[in-house]
């Protein structure tokens, strides 16, 4: 189901995956407002999909797009995970440029602003991913531990270089996310998929905040156990992807 208001050739994208996260939707979404407009973004929209909320997150949704011209909601009938509303969210996006945050409210959409400029300011944006990195992690220690460990284990299998690809606050063109193998768990490993294709990453430090509202949706085992398939898939994509070096270009 998808509810649409009218914004014609956005700029950017702001794609938010929730579910179960009534209480946070209403701040965020002023927050994200707040932070568009500190960069001097007027054209953008922000897709919230709702992965198959079973709280009041659809209500409030639709109680925020009353108020706010740039929000659409998309919803899966039924859960499909973080990576699935991702994708979701970027292949119905009407703006070249994306950002994604998750929507727990721990990523701070004060943060948006310095990255939309250090990706505008590269000379080929399009083959640049910038990743947040949180500095001072605001979780409970096993979920901080976890992410540690799950992170380790990842950069040194992959070696992509990048120490927070769990963040969910990255900017992305569209164009480059929708040329990447799609796969459960994608999320979890967007900075190796970019270099795959031969682009960049840059980490920046961002804030990041304690959860106020909801519940964590991935624990110890959802990052370790449930990902080792992917690790190795990701891996082995690496080693199948074909790098020819081209002598000379015709005219």
């Amino acid at each position: 189901m998808i509810a649409q208001n009218s914004i014609v050739s956005p700029e950017y994208s702001v794609v938010v995956p929730v579910r179960n996260e009534a209480g946070n939707i209403a701040a965020l979404t002023a927050e994200i407002r707040a932070a568009m407009a500190a960069a001097g973004a007027s054209a953008y929209e922000i897709v919230y999909v709702d992965d198959g909320s079973d709280d009041a997150t659809p209500a409030v949704l639709r109680e925020q797009a009353t108020a706010c011209p740039q929000l659409r909601i998309i919803r899966h009938a039924a859960s499909a995970g973080q990576s699935a509303a991702i994708m979701t969210g970027v292949n119905a996006a009407t703006g070249p440029t994306i950002i994604t945050l998750d929507g727990d409210g721990q990523n701070d959409p004060a943060d948006i602003p310095k990255m939309l400029a250090a990706f505008a300011a590269d000379a080929d944006p399009d083959r640049l991913l910038v990743a947040g990195q949180r500095t001072r992690r605001q979780d409970p220690w096993l979920k901080r531990v976890s992410s540690k460990i799950a992170n380790a284990v990842r950069a040194g299998l992959l070696g992509d270089g990048t120490p927070d690809t769990g963040c969910g606050l990255k900017v992305f063109s569209r164009a480059a996310f929708v040329s990447m193998p799609a796969f459960d768990h994608m999320h979890r490993f967007l900075p190796t998929l970019m270099l795959r294709q031969g682009g960049r990453v840059l980490s920046v430090p961002v804030n990041h905040r304690p959860r106020l509202e909801g519940v964590t949706k991935y624990g110890l085992f959802d990052r370790l156990g449930v990902g080792v398939v992917d690790l190795f898939g990701v891996w082995w994509l690496q080693r199948r992807t074909p790098k020819p070096e081209i002598e000379s270009k015709s005219e």
